[in-house]
């Protein structure tokens, strides 16, 4: 599958820590360097506000979703090539979704994780082939990454979607990952097994 387009979720703050713009910036200006379009949540805030400008400083072309709540108070980015006003939240989800050819989650809060976790579970579900991957600037997902092992671990998870999910820790590496990602084959069954696992 060819990546044309990424969905980048990430935080509308900068964070604690210098080293999360200097790597949002990173992963924007080698997108624009591969040709790849930023597909966001179109806000000029925060680690959005960074990979976008960043992005387009070197030609780059950005595409933000944003929801009419939030274009009113004004934390829209004005200088994109595209902005798409939504109606809601969920909205942002799907047309982010039906623009994106893969997804990488940088350090954010809940709204990243809402974010990164929807595409992740369409991808469980066979609904989608298109690769996900976390940026973990500096262990930002380190906690993530042991959560989904012990998920996995305790069987509330197949192991093969557990590596499915991509993490890395520099944008090159990760970049690279998506865009030579092959899945690991998971048994078109495992839903129907589910209805034979014992209960207790």
């Amino acid at each position: 599958m060819e990546i044309k387009s990424i969905g980048v979720f990430c935080g509308s703050s900068i964070g604690a820590r210098k080293i999360y713009s200097e790597k949002a910036a990173e992963l924007g200006r080698l997108m624009a360097d591969k040709k790849i379009d930023l597909i966001f949540g179109g806000g000029k805030v925060g680690l959005m506000g960074v990979i976008a400008d960043s992005l387009m400083e070197k030609g780059g072309k950005a595409i933000g979703v944003i929801p009419t709540a939030l274009q009113e108070k004004e934390v829209g980015h004005d200088g994109l090539d595209e902005m798409i006003v939504v109606d809601n939240m969920s909205n942002r989800k799907n047309k982010i979704n039906d623009l994106s050819d893969a997804f990488i989650a940088m350090p954010g809060g809940f709204g990243t994780l809402d974010e990164v976790m929807e595409v992740l579970t369409y991808f469980q579900l066979g609904w989608s082939e298109k690769p996900v991957g976390f940026l973990n600037i500096d262990g930002y997902y380190d906690h993530l990454i042991k959560f989904l092992d012990h998920i996995a671990e305790e069987k509330f998870m197949k192991v093969e979607h557990r590596h499915n999910v991509i993490f890395e820790n520099e944008p090159q590496k990760l970049l690279d990952a998506i865009l030579n990602f092959k899945p690991l084959a998971v048994d078109e069954k495992w839903i129907d097994n589910l209805k034979h696992t014992k209960t207790y």
